[in-house]
């Protein structure tokens, strides 16, 4: 059943994002920069809370949790793409310029930021009291391909693993992206 939940999420999702996509009209290039700047600030907070909690375990709260991974998962995908569907030119902006050219390799890595803010979500729907166990990774697990190698895993791993390796996973997928894709 945990899968069946799982899989019809991940549809549903995409269903519901490809709608909210096409129904917005497109705003101004410096709104687009101001929206998408403002979402990946909210995704950061987000992680930030992530990431004390599995420093400090005493300090998770399932609902701060779920909210901070719901955070990244509204943000990300289908929207995050969104963002970044024709070149903006602004001087407020950090994308690089390729986005455009690497086009599939660019959505691959913003459904990658979802699918592991879903598992993120199904993890403190799972763990509703304090942190568990199963939910940390244990020591000298491997973390994934590195920056480079990131890719989202099949359901079946996803739900498998514990949440804190697929909160390091979506991390790298965070630093993919920026070194892939963003100017310094």
């Amino acid at each position: 059943m945990g899968r069946t939940i799982f899989v019809n999420i991940f549809g549903l999702l995409a269903v519901v994002e490809a709608v909210l996509i096409t129904a917005v009209p497109l705003p101004a290039a410096e709104d687009v920069v101001a929206l998408r700047q403002a979402d990946m600030k909210a995704m950061a907070a987000a992680a930030k809370t992530i990431s004390g909690m599995f420093k400090d375990p005493t300090s998770y709260n399932a609902a701060e949790f779920r909210w901070a991974a719901d955070t990244i998962r509204e943000r990300s995908g289908i929207v995050l793409s969104g963002h970044f569907a024709s070149e903006t030119a602004s001087p407020q902006s950090k994308a690089g310029p390729n986005i455009l050219n690497e086009r599939d390799r660019f959505d691959r890595i913003a459904n990658d930021l979802r699918d592991y803010a879903v598992a993120l979500d199904a993890a403190a729907q799972k763990n509703p009291g304090p942190m568990t166990a199963s939910m940390r990774m244990k020591p000298g697990e491997a973390m994934g391909g590195g920056p480079f190698g990131t890719h989202v895993r099949n359901e079946q791993e996803l739900l498998a693993m514990p949440a804190e390796h697929a909160f390091h996973l979506m991390l790298q997928t965070c630093t993919t992206c920026h070194a892939k894709f963003r100017m310094e």
